[in-house]
């Protein structure tokens, strides 16, 4: 084992709570994320995976705790300055703009860029990640298969060219074979440099996609693993995912 000092944490999540109105949704829950890294948030529905997405992205507030970003406190910004500072938010179902072109909906993931020349030369970074896209390039993505409005997804995420990139449920209503190929993408765009938080259902999909995981259950982080000493753990995964 190396002696070296483990990276500074990326995203640093500390005694967070959040709810929706008078309701609780997060319990005090603390997490890190290291560059480089995939980390996996897994639970069972309703647990606060992705409550803890949209509290990171500044879609939520917290109610107390920090939310700390290469060392500065973002909890509570406004979700545009979270961008600006180098985290995308891919949410739960696409949330793709149906009537505008493939084209479109990349371009509005870059609404921050000034500059048309560098739009431009993201859509074809994005193009040759996922050729699909650009075979489809002036098709209506509401049009586009349950897999091809995946990959736009995540396409128009990468255009604010993140260093941390929040995926929630990439491969939710795929087939087996898309659900591989998006994460495959995933693989991809981390070996690139991009770190990835990832809350995912399929929990042996997000542990073969993820160095780490935490195990969340109602609200709180009850387990927190090396993927594969997860996905060794049949009787943990059973305690708090059902199996």
């Amino acid at each position: 084992m190396s002696d070296a000092t483990p990276a500074l944490p990326l995203l640093e999540l500390e005694g967070l709570h959040v709810g929706y109105g008078k309701t609780a949704a997060l319990h005090g829950i603390s997490l890190v994320v290291r560059p480089g890294e995939t980390v996996a948030l897994i639970g069972a529905n309703g647990a606060g995976k992705s409550t803890t997405l949209r509290a990171i992205s500044g879609l939520l507030k917290p109610s107390r705790g920090s939310i700390r970003f290469r060392g500065a406190e973002i909890g509570g910004m406004p979700p545009d300055r979270i961008v600006k500072l180098g985290i995308a938010h891919c949410p739960e179902e696409r949330h793709v703009w149906p009537a505008m072109t493939v084209y479109e909906n990349l371009v509005l993931g870059a609404y921050l860029c000034r500059s048309q020349q560098t739009v431009q030369e993201r859509v074809e970074k994005v193009y040759a990640r996922f050729p699909r896209l650009k075979e489809r390039h002036g098709q209506l993505a509401g049009t586009l298969s349950g897999g091809e409005q995946q990959m736009l997804a995540i396409g128009r995420a990468l255009m604010s060219e993140p260093v941390l990139l929040l995926l929630d449920e990439p491969s939710l209503g795929l087939s087996p074979k898309m659900a591989a190929e998006v994460f495959d993408v995933v693989g991809e765009i981390n070996r690139h440099g991009v770190t990835v938080l990832l809350v995912e259902q399929n929990v042996h999909n997000a542990l073969q996609a993820a160095s780490r995981a935490y195990v969340f259950e109602t609200g709180r982080i009850v387990a927190e693993r090396e993927a594969a000493g997860l996905l060794e753990d049949p009787e943990l995964l059973t305690a708090y995912l059902g199996g």
